[in-house]
């Protein structure tokens, strides 16, 4: 295959016709095989913007030679395609596997699992992602929680109700590769496999994961929602069932001696009693802030120079770093264009936000998290679980300067750097339903939150000019942006290191941080599971 790189056009003159484009770029009028490798669009310069692609294609003849005389110089062979290793099921193992939850990491381990014919119970305590939107928009609308059935759980995972960014700074490579086909085939836009800033929108998540799940049951797999894991059995050191709670309230055990725990970051019930039975977890650094709203539009101007783009380049975004003079980092991560900020709590009286956008990304404003980094010695304490409790304490700030009801503090970023409580909005009107309440952050965040963004507002400021004006606003608080504890495991083996079975895995678990990173753990953890039983499995890129 021969990977034609660096093709560039301006925004209004991309061809309807890619590949008759490059045929008359490289001369080959022998092409049997093409497709877009990548896309990616260079805003450096906003007068002259460009769209930039690269190409891969097969010739029906000599493509060394072909390389070597074509007149375009940014093209070169390519090794073949590192292939995903086709595991089997080992059917002398009697116990099938089981996987606690269904986001990313459990959901990619389900479907290789039963790919396999390993016939996999996967828990999830939330419920379907049909269910699951009607009681995540009760909560938008009215504020009424479901504990168990939210932003944060149920089939899909957190993930679900996000832009679905497929970003990821992991390797490239066949599982990556596999994560995406899969993700098509379940209904995700084909354009994912070679966009520089892929992304699928909630809409279609939604839809995406409900055909995952049926795959996984047409091939043997078996789901269980509304369905609680409640304790670990174990023997020896050996985890030999899995006691969980069904939706009547009965405790059942499942025998096993495999169980993936793909649980998100957000399962502390589940943490305690992981602890509890002396897993071995330790604490671990993430980020807390708050969701920063503009309008789109100013972003598309700031961006591009103009404030509605050409489709070919949708909408702008952005993503900013600085660091500080007092030792911290500041950053925006998970930036949602046309989007809203949502509500994402899982626990009563505690208020978390997150961002959301559509596969359209329509919406009039653009949010994006803005964080700073939290260091273990930031929690007070030496508790593995310290984390979780350093969130819950900031959570339950956000609520109580809500007013309750989970309504959100939020604070225009002029009155923040002028410590003054906002009293009336102006161009950006929150997103962020159920509704709002007019605060003052420094009644949510640290103290040493409040003073990076004061530092970092005006480095902000250089990079993105106007960042403060706008009516720009703050809403608070965003918590779980990762997991605040890292479940120790064997490098080899991803086991455990105190329980032989048990697979922590994901985000929960400390070893991923997005849906893409999280979906590859899955896979490796599930092929980990299929070495176990099988020898002479490839180990390829493990």
């Amino acid at each position: 295959m021969i990977r034609v790189s660096n093709v560039s056009f301006r925004p209004k003159a991309v061809p309807d016709d890619l590949q008759a484009y490059v045929a008359e770029l490289t001369g080959f009028d022998n092409i049997v095989f093409f497709r877009i490798a990548k896309k990616s669009v260079d805003a450096r310069k906003k007068q002259n913007l460009s769209v930039l692609f690269s190409f891969d294609l097969t010739l029906d003849g000599d493509e060394e030679e072909a390389v070597k005389t074509c007149p375009y110089r940014d093209i070169c062979l390519l090794k073949a395609e590192e292939r995903f290793p086709e595991p089997v099921w080992n059917p002398k193992n009697s116990l099938r596997p089981v996987i606690i939850g269904t986001g990313p990491a459990g959901m990619m381990a389900g479907l290789l699992l039963a790919q396999a014919g390993a016939n996999p119970i996967l828990i999830e305590r939330g419920k379907t992602v049909s269910k699951r939107r009607k009681d995540v928009n009760r909560f938008w609308k009215i504020g009424e929680l479901n504990e168990d059935s939210n932003v944060q759980f149920g089939e899909g995972g957190a993930g679900t109700f996000s832009d679905g960014k497929l970003t990821t700074g992991i390797k490239k490579d066949a599982f990556t590769r596999k994560v995406l086909e899969e993700f098509i085939a379940a209904g995700a836009p084909p354009e994912i496999m070679y966009l520089a800033k892929p992304h699928i929108g909630t809409d279609k998540l939604s839809y995406m994961v409900g055909n995952i799940r049926r795959k996984i049951m047409t091939l043997g797999g078996e789901y269980r929602f509304e369905t609680r894991l409640t304790d670990l059995i174990v023997k020896d050191g050996r985890l030999i069932a899995v006691q969980v709670r069904n939706p009547d309230g009965s405790l059942e055990e499942i025998p096993t001696n495999s169980v993936i725990l793909a649980v998100g970051h957000s399962a502390r019930d589940t943490f305690e009693m992981l602890y509890a039975r002396s897993v071995q977890m330790i604490q671990k650094p993430f980020a807390i802030g708050t969701r920063i709203e503009h309008p789109q539009k100013f972003i598309n101007k700031s961006q591009y120079g103009m404030v509605k783009p050409r489709a070919v380049l949708g909408q702008a975004d952005y993503k900013l770093a600085v660091h500080l003079s007092n030792g911290r980092g500041l950053y925006t991560f998970c930036m949602c264009p046309g989007g809203v900020v949502v509500a994402a709590a899982s626990e009563a009286g505690r208020l978390v936000t997150n961002g959301m956008s559509e596969y359209a990304r329509d919406k009039d404003n653009a949010n994006s998290a803005l964080l700073v980094d939290v260091k273990p010695e930031d929690f007070g304490s030496d508790h593995p679980l310290a984390g979780v409790e350093f969130q819950r304490k900031i959570e339950e700030n956000a609520f109580k300067a809500g007013g309750g009801l989970f309504r959100a503090p939020v604070q225009r970023v002029i009155d923040f750097l002028h410590d003054k409580e906002t009293v009336k909005f102006g161009e950006v009107i929150p997103s962020y339903r159920p509704g709002v309440q007019m605060a003052d952050m420094r009644a949510v965040l640290p103290d040493f939150v409040i003073e990076s963004y004061k530092l970092g507002f005006k480095k902000l400021e250089r990079k993105i000019r106007l960042f403060t004006a706008h009516d720009a606003i703050l809403t608070g608080a965003e918590t779980r942006t990762s997991s605040p504890v890292r479940m120790l495991r064997d490098s080899a083996t991803l086991q455990s290191v105190s329980i032989q079975g048990l697979y922590p895995c994901g985000e929960g678990a400390g070893y991923a941080g997005g849906i893409m990173s999280a979906a590859v753990d899955g896979l490796r953890c599930a092929i980990k599971i299929l070495q176990s039983e099988d020898k002479e499995l490839p180990s390829e890129s493990l």
